[in-house]
């Protein structure tokens, strides 16, 4: 199967600056106003787990653009030869545990939000690495800026298979609107108040993404 390294594709949305002005007057609020929970999350990691109390990752945006993502740190330092995704549940934590089960752990990413590496709503940015490894259809998520949450979270989350999760992460690059945004923001809250989706079935999140079928390592 084809694979092809995304270099530029400008989003072809209508209404992208009622997206954008969303984005910040919506993300804005949300830091201000969880601003008390963010030192709280703070204060916790850095006594749990130490230092650094942020996790940057390089990520493919818009156009597959890479960008550093900012999370809350959720896992112990990753032993020598021990640095595969497939450790990662051993590395997880605790408190990182309950930061992703509540998604605390994203707090951090509203200032990607506000720089404009993200929008509020759209496909959930992945791993640079991965950019060789989609087909024609599955890149088309990348037509899009990402986001905090998405089509695919609020249908299943990380529970879902990689072909499940491109096909709506495409699926909402075809039918965006406003209005479509505010109800994936809406029954974000109920998933974030719901729990649940956090894990794929045997791993810490999701299983490594390795080619354009979704085939991934241990499946």
């Amino acid at each position: 199967m084809r694979h092809c390294q995304i270099v530029h594709a400008p989003t072809h949305l209508p209404a992208a600056g009622a997206k954008r002005a969303l984005d910040l007057v919506l993300g804005g609020l949300a830091l201000a106003g969880t601003a008390p929970l963010s030192a709280a999350a703070a204060v916790a990691i850095r006594c749990s787990l130490g230092s650094p109390v942020l996790f940057r990752q390089r990520r493919a945006g818009l156009g597959g653009e890479a960008f550093d993502l900012v999370k809350f740190r959720t896992m112990r330092p990753a032993a020598p030869g021990a640095e595969d995704p497939a450790f990662d549940g051993e590395r997880m934590s605790k408190l990182g545990r309950f930061l992703r089960a509540t998604s605390v752990d994203e707090l951090p990413s509203l200032w990607n939000v506000l720089r404009g590496d993200l929008s509020l709503v759209g496909p959930r940015p992945l791993p640079v690495r991965y950019l060789d490894r989609y087909d024609e259809h599955q890149a088309r998520r990348h037509e899009v800026r990402p986001g905090l949450t998405g089509w695919a979270q609020v249908n299943g989350r990380n529970r879902l298979s990689w072909p499940e999760r491109f096909e709506l992460d495409v699926w909402y690059v075809d039918h965006w609107t406003l209005g479509l945004d505010l109800r994936i923001l809406a029954l974000t809250a109920v998933r974030v108040l719901r729990g649940g989706g956090v894990s794929h079935e045997g791993h810490a999140t999701m299983p490594e993404f390795t080619g354009g079928d979704g085939a991934a390592h241990g499946r």
